[in-house]
């Protein structure tokens, strides 16, 4: 990752998959505020979580402007970067791209599934380095989302990132706990885990004609993940801070084929 030019201020460009007018996406743009007066959003018209990393190919895309630097997209969170990047934002490409704050962790497995992670992802691919940030909840009696937590421990983590730099194929993912923001927390980095039990389910149902019909859903079931795992973070109530390689190649595997195909 390039470092910023002394003096300039950052251009962030924001995107989620929770929709444009999302509480999230109103706690990233407080937490944008604080690095930067130029900001730019560019985030789906409505929720797209589970989007993964899929664009819009077969109907076009609609552009609604609704302020000079704020813009909804009727497409994925990919949708949303490569219009930004391609189109609104093509005379000064942003100098990082924040993706978020997701309403639930992106951890482990969640990943493969996320919007938010996949607008970092295009980004990353567009050569914009880019973050992922979620605020857990659920993980106590408390039905509300602690925004303040994220709100309040982002921006320095962001600012530390900014500084250190990370490599062009990597995104950064980072998952908040669901503890108060005024909490003092630790910052873990960790790698991306593995859930130990299958949370996804399908519930059937039957419609009034009696034709059945599912809803695709998630258990709350916690796992024993391993130390340094993302997941084993955020149960001990640490901030999880993940580096992530766009390069999804096994190589232990590539090498005992080649071996195999080779001989």
């Amino acid at each position: 990752m390039a470092k910023k030019p002394a003096g300039k201020s950052l251009r962030i460009l924001l995107s989620n998959d929770d929709g444009i007018h999302a509480p999230g996406m109103q706690c990233l743009v407080r937490i944008a505020r604080q690095l930067t007066d130029d900001i730019w959003v560019v985030a789906p018209e409505t929720e797209q979580s589970g989007a993964s990393h899929s664009l819009t190919l077969h109907h076009p895309l609609r552009l609604r402007q609704i302020t000079k630097r704020k813009f909804a997209v009727s497409g994925t969170p990919t949708d949303c970067v490569v219009l930004a990047i391609a189109e609104i934002m093509k005379d000064a490409a942003p100098d990082l791209l924040l993706s978020g704050v997701n309403r639930g962790s992106n951890l482990a497995d969640d990943v493969t599934y996320s919007g938010t992670i996949a607008a970092a992802m295009e980004g990353t691919v567009l050569g914009v380095p880019s973050i992922a940030l979620s605020q857990t909840w659920g993980f106590t009696d408390s039905p509300v989302v602690k925004w303040g937590t994220a709100e309040h421990h982002a921006p320095n983590i962001i600012r530390r990132l900014v500084k250190i730099g990370w490599p062009k194929d990597v995104l950064i993912n980072i998952n908040f706990p669901d503890e108060d923001a005024a909490k003092k927390l630790k910052v873990e980095i960790t790698s991306q885990g593995r859930r130990d039990q299958s949370l996804l389910e399908m519930e059937r149902r039957v419609d009034r004609r009696g034709v059945p019909y599912y809803w695709t859903g998630f258990q709350r079931v916690r796992s024993n993940p391993p130390a340094g795992a993302d997941l084993r973070a955020i149960y001990e109530g640490h901030i999880s801070v993940t580096p992530l390689h766009m390069d999804l190649t096994h190589t232990q595997t590539l090498r005992s084929l080649r071996r195999e195909f080779e001989s």
